[in-house]
């Protein structure tokens, strides 16, 4: 393969005055291999550079330093434990996102938690609803007011996140391999893989339009959908649908 050791001395070999050392000379072989292997080394070396020259084939600590080139220096941190190809698919991703729409939002928050928000706009009819138009208490729409201009409200969902790897919940007693089954004191920070809430801010900020005001609160799960009681005078019995 081009650049490994067989290959640099193959290159050494063919420069030397044919017929000087012979066709068979262990020393002068010796001492070619040894040269060929530095030259490997500086050319494994030059080739993992040129690589950290493009953020396409850029690795390892390299990605970490052109996300805070682009994002700042706490902007797009790495996860815990991932994994090159995925930071940069994460890098990539946020640098070509949309920004500035209730569609970017709604994106950078799926692609953070994995669910979709609820987002409301007080000014817009399609969320609001209207006279006739699919507005009713407890049926759908929102109150809308045309004094709350360039506001938003923005309910996002945490992510189902892994837990705590091999801890029990609270009073079950359980023994397996790859089950959790042991009990101890947790803490916030024991738990891997989580997406706190602090990210979610953040994130709506870095996409939403500038001059907006998107009032956000973070649920673990969606409310339940109400239930809406009423009558089927034709039988005169109480139907839920």
């Amino acid at each position: 393969m081009t650049g490994d050791q067989s290959d640099m001395y193959a290159r050494l070999r063919a420069l030397l005055p044919a017929g000087w050392f012979g066709d068979d000379n262990p020393i002068l072989d010796a001492v070619l291999y040894g040269c060929a292997n530095s030259l490997s080394w500086a050319y494994t070396l030059y080739a993992y550079a040129v690589r950290q020259t493009r953020i396409k084939t850029a690795t390892d600590g390299f990605l970490d330093l052109i996300a805070a080139d682009f994002f700042g220096q706490d902007g797009l941190p790495r996860a815990a434990n991932q994994g090159d190809a995925s930071y940069l698919n994460k890098i990539v991703v946020n640098m070509f996102r949309e920004r500035g729409t209730r569609k970017s939002v709604s994106s950078v928050l799926y692609d953070l938690t994995g669910r979709y928000p609820l987002i409301f706009e007080p000014e817009r009819p399609a969320d609001t609803g209207g006279y006739g138009a699919g507005a009713g208490y407890r049926l759908g729409g929102g109150y809308g007011s045309l004094l709350m201009p360039y506001q938003a409200f923005v309910t996002a969902y945490r992510p189902v996140g892994t837990g705590i790897p091999s801890i029990a919940g609270y009073g079950i007693s359980t023994s397996g391999y790859s089950v959790a089954n042991q009990g101890e004191y947790a803490s916030l920070d024991m738990v891997q893989g989580g997406v706190t809430d602090t990210d979610i801010y953040d994130a709506i900020s870095s996409v939403k339009m500038e001059g907006t005001i998107a009032w956000t609160r973070i649920l673990s799960n969606p409310e339940p959908t109400p239930t809406r009681i009423g009558v089927d005078y034709t039988v005169g019995e109480s139907i839920v649908y």
